[in-house]
């Protein structure tokens, strides 16, 4: 690599036929020039310049070796060039997995209406509400809901809030009473999300606490959010949601709000991806077209008493 280095030099200097000029051109000093020719020179075994006190030129040896790295240059420029290009172009396949439900009903539609305006770009998709590991599963892109860990090999962008709110079917209500504080919980049956043992609590900034967690009572643990949303429905217990999940159910009387005094926390979903010196224009565009359009959408979808 060091002696790589030196060529581009040595060329500059071949042409200019000085190297004064060659520095000029190369933003280097006359003396950083003089060395790299030096050093070529060494490496080499012979004169590549004849030198006088105003003007270099080549030598035989120097000419011959001139045009061979004027062809290496050129390949190195063509190659430059073809691998710029191929950055500028959206093509190729990009792999990206999702949480299951926003993955379905706001990321892959999003998705979808890009591959359609870029001919060249193909889109496997994975909906998954697991960590998945992008080096070890190949993927280019995750989107990840909640608290992110911090890994130095990653890079992200929060690209959307989720609000979450309480609700519960008429008939759950009805029968068991409507919960207007956090101590209300205590006397109602949660439905839960869960994934293996893990369960996932239900977050409320409180005054005297930035997140207050509550897991209420269940008798229901489910790992997809939309067997919660029917379990919710059909009056099996209260349900912690989106906001944007829930809204076609409440304007529908399926569902009902509740404990609208009680503030609910906002999660942010993350695009994620691997750091590299370069990004790909698929991977960019996707990341730009998720931010800008996903929470449009998402809001679109939400209840207006959700939208604050």
């Amino acid at each position: 690599m060091e002696q790589l280095r030196d060529v581009p030099i040595f060329v500059e200097a071949a042409e200019a036929g000085s190297f004064s000029q060659a520095a000029e051109r190369l933003h280097l000093t006359r003396s950083a020039v003089a060395k790299a020719i030096g050093r070529m020179e060494a490496r080499l075994g012979t004169r590549l310049f004849h030198r006088t006190t105003r003007r270099q030129s080549l030598t035989e040896e120097g000419r011959f070796f001139y045009e061979r790295c004027l062809k290496a240059v050129a390949e190195i420029r063509a190659g430059e060039a073809l691998i710029e290009s191929g950055r500028r172009e959206v093509r190729g396949r990009l792999r990206v997995s999702m949480p299951v439900v926003l993955g379905r009903s706001c990321i892959a539609p999003i998705l979808a209406c890009l591959m359609r305006e870029h001919p060249g770009l193909e889109l496997d998709l994975s909906f998954s509400d697991r960590v998945v590991d992008l080096v070890e599963e190949g993927f280019d892109l995750c989107i990840r809901n909640g608290v992110l860990k911090d890994e130095p090999e990653l890079m992200t962008r929060r690209i959307l809030f989720q609000r979450m709110t309480v609700c519960a079917a008429p008939s759950y209500l009805a029968a068991r009473g409507v919960p207007r504080r956090l101590e209300d919980l205590a006397a109602h049956d949660g439905l839960l999300y869960a994934r293996g043992p893990a369960v996932r609590s239900w977050i409320f900034p409180t005054p005297a606490e930035p997140m207050r967690a509550v897991i209420p009572r269940t008798r229901l643990r489910v790992d997809d959010l939309e067997a919660l949303l029917d379990a919710a429905c059909a009056g099996l217990g209260l349900a912690w949601l989106p906001c944007w999940m829930v809204r076609t159910a409440v304007a529908e009387g399926r569902l009902v709000q509740v404990m609208a005094d009680v503030e609910s926390i906002a999660f942010s979903s993350h695009a994620v991806w691997l750091k590299t010196p370069v990004m790909l224009p698929k991977l960019r565009i996707a990341i730009d077209r998720l931010a800008a359009d996903l929470p449009a959408r998402v809001g679109a979808l939400v209840d207006p008493a959700c939208a604050a």
